[in-house]
This record gives structure tokens, C-alpha cells and sequence, in this order.
């Protein structure tokens, strides 16, 4: 049995930046009527918002529902809205060399794309996150770019030079995410934790990039009962066995 059961967002609970499919918004809420739910992801608010909050029925019981943007460096909780409860900002010059490093990079690394959708680099305040394609890149450009997350393995090795003190971990299907130092998955629900009462041990960890390098392994690093999925179909299955458990 498990108090909290806490989720990455792209690849997981849906596509890379779509919104949550109605029968995942509905297992969601099976899932909150027996415990507490956190979603901690890469995706600033407005991206949280649009996937996740706005796609759940009215039976889901939001109030215990955790949103956790930027990697966890921000926490949203709903009291007959959402409200930020915390957020830790990079400041202006943090900000200027990491958008030089990222240029640096791709120049050094030769991963640069023949064609691009929108802004590669979006700051998001507490986490300034590299799409490889673009914000608006097409989901099935994004799936052929980097599968097996090589390209961005290779990039993310650079960028570790060029930024020394700064966590930087890839996620979703093109994107690369530089936080604060220690910041990661792990940081993000110890942070949870803190907020919530809940113990590490009585929380379970559901991604897909439960790998070395990728963006949710520090969760099993940090000693959370894991499950790694393939797509958002495999969680749909994770969620009713665990749900069938908790009753």
C-alpha cells in the first residue's frame, strides 16, 4: 500500500506536450479516490495546466493532487483554484550563460536540425529547457529525432563542461532540462515530501525514463519503488493494478 504515487507527464501520462487522453484523466481520478497523486515533469505551469489540471472530471478529488513544474523547483496545489505554493527562480546572469552554453553546444556537438517549429530554448524560470525541433514541433518529429536518446546523450556530456554546478537531464521526446545544482526528479520529491507529510517510503514513482541520464531515474537513485512504462497505454494498466491494490 502506498499513500502517494507520484508520475512524470510526457511519455508517461500522455504524449509528448498533449493533453491527457480522457480514459487516462479518468483512471487519474479512480487513482486520487485511494491516494495521493503527484505529477512532476520538465513542463512550466501553463503547460501543466493545459495537459493535466483542465483534463481531469469533476469526481477527481484535486485537492489531493500535487503538480510539481520545472522538475519540482515549483509546487501547485488547488484550494478552489490553483495556486503556486512555492517557485525558485534562476536569476539573469544564471540564465545568459546557460543560453550561451546551449549555442556553444549544439555548434560543437553538430546535432543541429534541418528544420525547426518555434523557440529551441524557453525559460522557464526555474529550469531552461533546449527542444531539440522546437516548442512546437509535431509529435512525430519529435518521436524519429532521438529515440534512443543519443543525440542528446552526446549534448548532454558537452553541456556538462560548459556548466559545472548545474544539473542537466534529458526528458520528454527532443528536450534537455538544466536546473539549479542538485535539482532533479529526486530533489523535486524530497521537496514533495516536505510539503505533503507523506514518507519517501510510503511513495511509488511511475516513468519512462527510468534509465541512467534520463530525467526520472533520480526517483530510484533516491530508493522510490519504480515502475518504467513505455507509453501512456502501459501506465493506463500500471494505474488500474494499482488502484485494484489500494482498495
Amino acid at each position: 500500500m502506498k499513500d502517494l504515487v507520484a508520475f512524470d507527464l510526457d511519455g508517461t501520462l500522455a504524449e509528448s506536450k498533449q493533453p491527457l487522453q480522457e480514459p487516462m484523466g479518468e483512471a487519474l481520478a479512480d487513482l486520487l479516490a485511494v491516494a495521493h497523486v503527484a505529477v512532476i515533469s520538465g513542463g512550466d505551469w501553463p503547460q501543466f495546466e493545459k495537459q493535466v489540471a483542465s483534463r481531469l472530471p469533476p469526481r477527481a478529488d484535486r485537492t489531493r493532487l500535487w503538480l510539481m513544474p520545472t522538475t519540482g523547483t515549483k509546487l501547485y496545489r488547488y484550494d478552489g483554484g490553483w495556486s503556486a505554493v512555492y517557485a525558485e527562480l534562476f536569476d539573469a546572469a544564471q540564465k545568459q550563460a546557460i543560453f550561451t552554453a546551449f549555442d556553444a553546444a549544439l555548434e560543437a556537438t553538430g546535432f543541429v536540425p534541418e528544420r525547426t517549429w518555434g523557440e529551441r530554448i524557453e525559460d522557464r524560470g526555474s529550469q531552461i529547457t533546449f527542444s531539440a525541433l522546437g516548442q512546437q514541433a509535431p509529435l512525430e518529429a519529435k518521436e524519429h529525432w532521438d529515440p534512443d536518446f543519443a543525440k542528446r546523450k552526446v549534448i548532454q556530456a558537452d553541456l556538462r563542461t560548459r556548466l559545472p554546478g548545474l544539473s542537466i537531464n534529458m526528458g520528454g521526446a527532443t528536450s534537455i532540462d538544466i536546473t539549479r545544482e542538485g535539482v532533479d526528479k529526486a530533489y523535486g520529491l524530497k521537496k514533495l515530501r516536505d510539503a505533503s507529510g507523506i514518507a519517501l517510503d510510503a511513495m511509488m514513482f511511475v516513468g519512462d525514463a527510468i534509465f541512467p541520464g534520463g530525467n526520472d531515474y533520480p526517483a530510484k537513485e533516491l530508493g522510490l519503488d519504480t515502475v518504467r512504462v513505455r507509453d501512456p497505454q502501459e501506465t493506463l494498466a500500471v494505474i488500474a493494478a494499482i488502484v485494484a491494490c489500494q482498495k
